[in-house]
C-alpha cells in the first residue's frame, strides 16, 4: 500500500473532496449540509481545506471554517475518514497549519447508536493522535415558535447597556466562578479578562444588533446578569446568558433565557440555537423548562 500524499485543495477541486463517501452520521453532513466552496454558495474555502490521497483516491479529508471577513479559520468542524485510514487522519491535522479548535457534531444519544458511536470514536481517535484533547461535550439545542413560547416570570428588569466597559465588567464577574468549560480554560491560562474579552468579540462578531445586549436587574435595583440575543452567520442564537456569583441560586438564568428567546421570537426568528456543556446541570434543566428540545451533541477537543 503506497503512503498518502496530503495537500491544500485549489480552486477548482471541491468535487475531488466530496469524492469520499460518506453516510452522514455524524459532523455537518447530519445536518443535510453538503461540503460546498464559497464560490459555490457554500461556508467553505479551497485554501482552507485539505485531502489525504492515497493512489489518488481520497481517504481522509478536513475542512476548516470562518466567518466571511475572518483572514484565519476559526474553527476546524469537518473531518472525515475512510475505514481504517485514522493515521492518514492525523497525519492530515499535524500537516494543516491551523491550531484550531475541532467541534465534531453529533447525534443526540450518540452513544446508544453503535454506528454513530463508531463514527465519533474514528474521528475523536485521529484527532487525538494529532495531538488534540478532549476539553468538552455540549448540547446543542433549537427552539421553534411552534413548541410554544415560555412566559416572561416578571422578575427582573432589563435594560440595553451600550458601554462596552460595564459588560466586560459583568463578564468578568460571571466567569469568576463558572461551569463553561471554554471560560475556565481561558481564564485559567490567560486570566479573566481575557475571558471576558473573548465574549466581547464573540458578541461584536455576530452580525446582529448591538441594542440586544441586555442587563437585567432585581427589584432593588441590584445587578442580576445579562443575555445576548444574537444572529451567527448559521441564524438566530442564544450568545450568553450569565448571572452573577452573588445572584446565583434564585434560578435567575431561566429568567435571562426566556428574555434572550422573547428578544429573538418578536424580531422575527423562525428557529432559535442554542448550547450548553453537559456538565452544566442547572442550565440544561432550564433549556428544558423553557421548551428547548436537545437537537445534537457536539464534542469538542482543543
Amino acid at each position: 500500500m503506497t503512503d498518502p500524499v496530503f495537500r491544500q485543495l485549489t480552486g477548482s477541486e471541491a468535487a475531488l473532496f466530496r469524492s469520499l463517501p460518506d453516510p452522514g452520521l455524524v459532523g455537518r453532513a447530519l445536518g443535510g449540509v453538503e461540503y460546498r466552496t464559497v464560490a459555490e454558495g457554500g461556508d467553505y474555502r479551497p485554501e482552507w481545506s485539505w485531502v489525504a490521497l492515497r493512489d489518488g483516491v481520497v481517504v481522509a479529508r478536513a475542512a476548516w471554517w470562518g466567518g466571511p471577513e475572518d483572514r484565519e479559520p476559526l474553527l476546524l468542524n469537518w473531518l472525515d475518514i475512510a475505514e481504517g485510514e485514522e493515521e492518514a487522519g492525523a497525519e492530515l491535522l499535524r500537516r494543516a497549519p491551523w491550531n484550531v479548535e475541532y467541534e465534531l457534531i453529533a447525534p443526540a444519544a450518540w452513544r446508544e447508536d453503535p454506528a454513530a458511536r463508531a463514527a465519533v470514536t474514528s474521528r475523536t481517535k485521529a484527532a487525538r493522535a494529532a495531538g488534540m484533547k478532549p476539553l468538552v461535550e455540549r448540547f446543542q439545542y433549537r427552539w421553534r415558535p411552534d413548541l410554544g413560547l415560555p412566559e416572561r416570570p416578571g422578575r427582573l428588569e432589563f435594560r440595553p447597556e451600550p458601554d462596552d466597559e460595564v459588560i466586560l465588567d459583568v463578564l468578568r464577574r460571571v466567569h469568576s466562578v463558572t461551569l463553561d468549560a471554554h471560560a475556565r480554560r481561558t481564564a485559567q491560562e490567560s486570566g479573566l479578562d481575557k475571558a471576558a474579552q473573548e465574549e466581547l468579540d464573540f458578541f461584536r462578531w455576530c452580525p446582529s444588533p448591538r441594542e440586544w445586549w441586555q442587563l437585567a436587574y432585581d427589584p432593588a435595583g441590584e445587578l442580576v446578569g445579562i443575555h445576548v440575543p444574537a444572529h451567527n452567520p448559521s441564524g438566530p442564537c442564544v450568545a450568553f446568558i450569565g448571572v452573577v456569583p452573588e445572584q446565583r441560586g434564585h434560578g435567575y438564568a431561566y429568567d435571562l433565557l426566556v428574555e434572550c428567546t422573547h428578544v429573538l421570537a418578536e424580531a422575527g426568528a423562525a428557529s432559535v440555537a442554542a448550547a450548553t456543556d453537559q456538565g452544566n446541570f442547572p442550565m440544561a434543566a432550564h433549556f428544558a423548562r423553557a421548551g428547548y428540545p436537545v437537537v445534537q451533541e457536539r464534542i469538542n477537543l482543543v
